[in-house]
């Protein structure tokens, strides 16, 4: 087949065994495109004037071609292959050297991890100390109240040493006058002031319930009962001898003595008192 001419006009001698055209070598810039697909390129060449066989006897000859090149690219860098394992020796040192970096500096990083783990824990019980103390400063201040109101009722109750009113001592001057800024209505028919009497009765049920908050077992409030009892007795007394000295025709003034009675939960002892009453 020394004398073919190709499609594109191209002739290989004046004459020759046949004079057939024959298609064009296959161009290797076709397989070389990155959206090369086989399917397409086999598709473009259905106007190729060639058989299945010879086309596929040209890509043998073709991928031969290539093995050989890639081969013969091999051979000529064989050295630098071989090169490249020895230009790579040396190296151990340098990684020895980075591995005890990073195994120091994991150590470190654990150090300062452990400072802050323990930091963190002295904080949290610091915290929970200064909660504690704070609790407690509260729970202080709730029993100085307690002695503190009772001291003032008792005070404002004249009340002596063993729990009984005492007349003589002079009258609280700011129980003289009731929340509204007008005059008590002490000894109105005879009787003893409303506003001063339901203010003893508040400021005892505002102890008794600080009493309950702290709890009433603990020894400091049940010290306390005692004044307590002795300080209700007092005001029991002195709403009963206000019931006593009430007019019979001024029921306003009944009705607010036995709220008292209501708020301090003395039903009873408001109906025996009652009862006692001059017709």
């Amino acid at each position: 087949m020394s004398n073919r001419f190709f499609f594109d006009g191209s002739d290989s001698g004046d004459s020759g065994e046949d004079d057939l055209p024959y298609p064009k070598p296959l161009a290797r810039s076709a397989f070389l495109t990155p959206e090369f697909d086989p399917h397409n390129y086999l598709s473009t060449l259905r106007n190729r004037h060639q058989t299945l066989e010879d086309l596929r006897t040209d890509l043998r000859s073709r991928s031969q071609e290539i093995s050989k090149e890639l081969l013969d690219l091999v051979n000529e860098n064989y050295e630098d292959f071989l090169s490249l394992g020895s230009s790579l020796r040396g190296g151990e040192e340098k990684i020895e050297e980075v591995r005890l970096g990073l195994l120091g500096f994991q150590r470190d990083v654990e150090g300062v991890k452990a400072i802050i783990n323990g930091r963190r824990k002295e904080t949290e019980a610091l915290i929970n100390q200064r909660k504690e103390i704070r609790r407690q400063m509260q729970f202080g201040r709730a029993l100085l109240d307690i002695d503190q109101r009772l001291c003032e009722l008792e005070q404002s109750l004249m009340m002596t040493t063993n729990g009984s009113p005492t007349h003589n001592a002079e009258p609280d001057i700011d129980h003289e006058i009731n929340d509204s800024g007008e005059e008590s209505d002490e000894g109105h028919e005879g009787g003893m002031s409303i506003s001063r009497l339901a203010r003893h009765t508040q400021r005892y049920l505002l102890a008794q319930q600080i009493m309950k908050r702290v709890g009433s077992d603990h020894p400091f409030v049940v010290r306390q009962e005692a004044r307590m009892t002795k300080v209700k007795n007092t005001i029991l007394l002195d709403v009963g001898n206000a019931l006593k000295q009430a007019g019979v025709q001024d029921t306003e003034y009944l009705m607010k003595i036995l709220a008292i009675y209501r708020d301090l939960g003395e039903y009873q002892e408001a109906s025996k008192v009652l009862k006692q009453r001059k017709p």
